[in-house]
């Protein structure tokens, strides 16, 4: 990997008109005084920043299914999945992956599978840490049929800043494990609900990275992972 490769990474399209925007009212600021215009052109370099959309290590082994966001796994707990999914009232083990406004806003899908839903529903726009978040706000969810006929939740969740989930899958969709299919503009949440009897494979604190970090494995008998904060 060359230097430059480590620092500059590519940006994916659905920030060019942000960054536009940015860059022009750096230009008006620098008019108006320049430390002002040096301000706009931090912002603007975050903003290139937030929309960046680096490559990823994607594991390709069967049955593991990999964090779809980076951020910090926030919470594991039981949780009946959205409704609008149509997966049934039991709960199931939801693991939390909390975004902050400095982490990668791309999602990509935790493993392979069809995609046979997409609901999205209007909601308010706490912060995302919260666990009254995942009823609360506005959220995107999707259900992914797995190759054995068990079916897996994703939902993008809208956090305190974020004010725009992006999802350009559709049902009927195949994607592969580690594949973008969306994203959410300047902080959120991304909630994935395990197949009944899966345990997770990450713990609450850990940093995840998106399409890498394996946080379950489907088809083995592998217990929850524990963790302990030094």
């Amino acid at each position: 990997m060359r230097m430059t490769e480590t620092f500059i990474k590519p940006m994916h399209r659905e920030g060019i008109p942000f960054v536009a925007i940015f860059a022009a009212v750096t230009l008006v600021l620098f008019l108006i005084w320049e430390p002002l215009g040096w301000i706009g052109v931090g912002l603007t370099v975050w903003c290139y920043y937030f929309f960046r959309d680096p490559k990823r290590a994607v594991p390709e082994n069967k049955g593991l299914m990999v964090s779809p966001a980076d951020g910090v796994v926030s919470m594991i707990v039981p949780a009946v999945p959205p409704v609008e999914l149509g997966l049934g009232p039991e709960p199931l083990t939801r693991v939390s992956v909390f975004m902050s406004v400095f982490n990668c806003h791309v999602n990509r899908t935790p493993i392979s599978g069809k995609v046979t839903a997409v609901a999205y529903r209007p909601g308010k726009f706490l912060n995302a840490s919260l666990d009254k978040a995942s009823e609360d706000n506005e959220r995107n969810a999707l259900a992914i049929e797995l190759e054995d006929g068990r079916r897996i939740a994703v939902v993008q969740i809208a956090g305190l800043v974020a004010r725009r989930i992006v999802c350009w899958t559709r049902p009927g969709t195949a994607l592969r494990t580690g594949e973008r299919f969306g994203l959410i503009r300047f902080g959120s949440r991304l909630d994935v609900y395990l197949p009944e009897g899966v345990e997770p494979q990450v713990a609450v604190g850990q940093t995840a990275v998106a399409g890498e970090t394996v946080i379950a494995v489907i088809g083995a008998d592998a217990p929850a992972r524990h963790a302990r904060i030094e």
